[in-house]
């Protein structure tokens, strides 16, 4: 009321434009700053002259390190970031704080109920803070500025990332820990199972989601009763840096996380050393392998996907598909756990002019709107080798793309190549000298297209059946005969395991919804026992 009285007694007394403009600028930039008052970095202000630092949290108390590791802008090369790396030798802390927390974990049903309501209500602000306008915009920008996606790629992650924090508002985490009886099989038995927490978990995560991923599988640790770890790819560790003091503004716990910058193998010594009851890991399966091995199987793995897309025989709205083939394809430079790595043609559509509207849907993106940006983890030379070893295939060729971007000033120690399409023959693909090199997975905005006839569908399954990275995947058809064909031959049963979803046109499904709900939230690192008349060995152990 206030401010509106000033205003318009100032446009009575004829006030200059310039002095009102500045003034309502002014007044806007203290609401900014107070509804930042967590931030201790500003997204567009990061450069050279003026990096942003990442510390380390551990035992409640902001850290930093004698080795500051500074990262390259992925988009000009500029150092613009200071990581502050732990080493092998400074692992002692966190190993000392994980071991703090008892298998209980910081609360459970019995001990500490009144935390499920704690992080009831620390939902409840984060969500509110991140639908303010200044704070989206924020991490919006922060994401851009270390994982360059478009604004809107950028922008829904903060936005699920919100709608995460609304789902678990008020009583929700209560009501998450839901636990069941059962009756016994003789007078005075029953069976009571309970949600019950880990105690001392890690959580690591990639670049490619650098809020999303992490803020999710962090919390559902932590609403749980959990005691995480958190280690985010350093490139990206800025987001995560920040969002924690977000939460601390919200009123997280300064000591329910500890959170750490290092290599490789730091992190390796730190997991051997602390030996965490829970280790949730999302990367590559080379990673994913030696710590399965390492850990003893004390670990949740998301790990490589290469994904396919099959199109079935009938052909409709053409405009629409190629649309979303480009999208999943080419959004976020293909650095997407979910995105399209082969496309499967019925003969049908490959008579159709779909891929020269991929193709024209491809040639729109651009570094100039990040709609196409530097790839972080494959250089700009492995891509194109790769795409050269497919064209020696007989057979195969160069739908589009297939060159490096043009006027830019990406570091040559990340990628940058136009969106890409390699056509390869179905029979070449299935031979045992093509398969491996076809089936690669390139984390970068590239493809595999190729298509089938009707009674070839067969080889189709064959190439399915042999692949070994099923993480998302995808049957676009609304013709039920051909449905029920895949049905009788993959199973129902098969269909489920692999993540398939049937994007009839007239019911469309969420590829990445899907991959949230059987990854994310499956994975909110708490298990349920209690006693039984079973043996211990059947206790059972639910996903969500």
């Amino acid at each position: 009321m206030f401010r509106f009285r000033l205003c318009s007694e100032m446009m009575k007394t004829q006030v200059p434009k310039t002095a009102l403009k500045r003034l309502m600028l002014s007044i806007n930039q203290t609401r900014s700053l107070q509804t930042l008052s967590f931030a201790t970095v500003e997204a567009e202000a990061i450069s050279g002259s003026q990096p942003a630092e990442v510390h380390n949290l551990v035992q409640g108390c902001w850290k930093g390190t004698s080795n500051w590791n500074t990262l390259a802008d992925p988009l000009n090369g500029e150092p613009f970031i200071r990581v502050a790396e732990v080493d092998e030798t400074g692992v002692k802390p966190f190993v000392d704080s994980l071991s703090k927390c008892p298998k209980s974990g910081l609360h459970n049903p019995f001990r500490s109920p009144e935390r499920y309501l704690l992080y009831g209500d620390i939902s409840t602000k984060a969500a509110h803070m991140l639908s303010q306008p200044e704070v989206s915009n924020f991490f919006t920008r922060l994401i851009q500025r270390v994982s360059p996606k478009s604004y809107q790629q950028a922008l829904a992650e903060v936005y699920v990332t919100q709608k995460f924090f609304e789902n678990f508002c008020g009583d929700q985490v209560r009501f998450l820990a839901r636990s069941f009886a059962v009756p016994g099989n003789h007078l005075g038995q029953q069976s009571h199972g309970f949600r019950w927490p880990y105690g001392p978990v890690v959580i690591v995560t990639p670049f490619n989601f650098p809020l999303e991923i992490p803020v999710l599988q962090l919390m559902g640790a932590l609403y749980m009763g959990n005691k995480p770890l958190l280690k985010v790819d350093s490139k990206v560790s800025v987001v995560m840096d920040q969002m924690l003091r977000l939460l601390h503004h919200c009123g997280l716990p300064m000591e329910d996380v500890d959170f750490i910058n290092s290599d490789g193998k730091t992190m390796n010594k730190l997991l051997l050393e602390a030996k965490p009851r829970m280790t949730l890991f999302t990367g590559s399966s080379r990673v994913a392998e030696k710590l399965a091995f390492d850990l003893k199987g004390r670990i949740k793995l998301e790990d490589a996907g290469f994904d396919w897309k099959i199109l079935g025989p009938d052909v409709h709205e053409a405009d629409y598909v190629a649309w979303v083939c480009d999208q999943d394809a080419y959004a976020c430079s293909g650095q997407k756990c979910s995105a399209q790595s082969i496309l499967f043609m019925h003969e049908n559509w490959a008579s159709t002019d779909l891929i020269s509207r991929m193709k024209s849907l491809a040639e729109r993106r651009k570094l100039e709107d990040l709609t196409i940006g530097p790839v972080l983890t494959v250089t700009t030379e492995a891509m194109l080798e790769h795409m050269n070893a497919l064209l020696k295939i007989p057979g195969s060729k160069l739908l589009f793309g297939g060159e490096a971007l043009e006027n830019h000033s990406i570091p040559n120690i990340y990628g940058a190549i136009k969106p890409t399409a390699v056509y390869v023959p179905l029979d070449e693909i299935l031979k045992d000298n093509n398969f491996e090199l076809v089936t690669k997975e390139i984390f970068g905005p590239f493809q595999v297209v190729t298509d089938y006839k009707q009674d070839q569908l067969a080889k189709v399954l064959d190439a399915l059946e042999r692949m070994h990275a099923h993480l998302t995947a995808a049957v676009v058809s609304n013709d039920l005969l051909f449905l029920q064909e895949l049905h009788k031959i993959i199973g129902l049963d098969q269909l489920e395991t692999l993540g398939v979803l049937e994007l009839g046109l007239q019911k469309q499904l969420s590829l990445f919804g899907r991959a949230i709900e059987k990854s994310y939230m499956t994975l909110a690192l708490c298990h349920n026992t209690g006693r039984s008349h079973h043996p211990p060995e059947s206790v059972i152990v639910e996903k969500r």
